[in-house]
């Protein structure tokens, strides 16, 4: 009885090793699993969540409005700058129609400057009378460079009230957080209502249309394979099948490491391996942790 039993355990052992090999009988090259590119999303603004539409699983497309924060301080602070923007202008027309009355005095002066010389000449006026009206012109320069001065700083207080308001617009713009890449959240961070702050995660999203399957290959295989070479990838499929998809290796590790447990490779247990990523275009079955396999075109 005892002997049936070992029996039939060893025709079922020898079974499993048939099935976990592939048609032709070779074992895969490397086995691994899916990874996808993943991003954190944070957030750029202090203050209140008003909205968050990302939810764990939700699909997202690249350049959507996901969220945003209160912005109604900064829109308050912008309203102020452009009534003392208001104000500096109005200050400038000011002293623009005092350097418009300044230089008519001073085109009279000029004009009266000309008379009294030829009357001088004449000995119908003083010298007196002559220098007093090139005195009065002299004054009249420095007045205008004065105004001209005052309008320049004038100008100056506008280009920063105008530098103040961009770096406003640019924080409000912050305030609303866009999605930067197509694919699934992963996982959510925060909620609406919570005070955020800037670089504090929202949500975690991965981009799923190429995905990864990132395998160890011991030393003996490293020098066969190259970035761009093209590799067969396999996956579950049910019912003891295997969907088999086309992948380009994508990166390669420079540093050996120690071969993780959980992974075996073609040359079985080995004490250093390299991880290689292969890139390969998600239909959609394919999730991030999914175990795969790897056959590469180098036989």
């Amino acid at each position: 009885m005892k002997t049936k039993n070992v029996i039939a355990i060893t025709a079922m052992l020898v079974s499993l090793i048939l099935i976990s090999c592939a048609p032709n009988g070779e074992k895969s090259d490397a086995y691994g699993n899916f990874e996808a590119d993943e991003i954190i999303v944070s957030s750029q603004a202090n203050g209140m969540l008003l909205f968050l539409d990302a939810e764990e699983g939700q699909t997202i497309d690249a350049g959507k409005t996901v969220a945003a924060v209160d912005t109604v301080q900064l829109v308050l602070k912008i309203s102020q700058l452009k009534t003392q923007k208001d104000i500096i202008r109005s200050k400038r027309q000011s002293i623009e129609a005092q350097a418009d009355v300044i230089i008519e005095q001073k085109a009279k002066a000029l004009s009266d400057f000309e008379i009294y010389s030829n009357l001088l000449k004449g000995s119908a006026a003083t010298q007196k009378q002559v220098d007093d009206i090139k005195a009065q012109i002299s004054v009249l320069d420095k007045q205008i460079i004065s105004t001209k001065t005052q309008g320049a700083s004038i100008n100056d207080e506008l280009k920063s009230i105008d530098i103040q308001i961009d770096q406003i617009n640019d924080q409000i713009r912050k305030c609303y957080v866009v999605n930067p890449i197509g694919g699934t959240v992963l996982t959510k961070y925060a909620n609406v209502g919570e005070i955020t702050a800037f670089g504090k995660p929202l949500y975690k999203i991965a981009g799923l249309s190429d995905i990864y399957l990132k395998v160890y290959v011991s030393g003996d295989q490293i020098s066969k394979i190259k970035i761009g070479n093209k590799a067969q990838v396999s996956v579950d499929a049910g019912s003891g099948n295997m969907k088999t998809v086309e992948g380009e290796i994508s990166w390669i590790s420079d540093k050996a490491e120690f071969t993780p447990k959980i992974i075996q490779t073609k040359a079985e247990r080995v004490n250093l391996v390299y991880a290689v990523k292969i890139k390969v275009k998600n239909d959609g079955s394919l999730k991030i942790g999914m175990p795969g396999e790897a056959n590469f075109n180098d036989k």
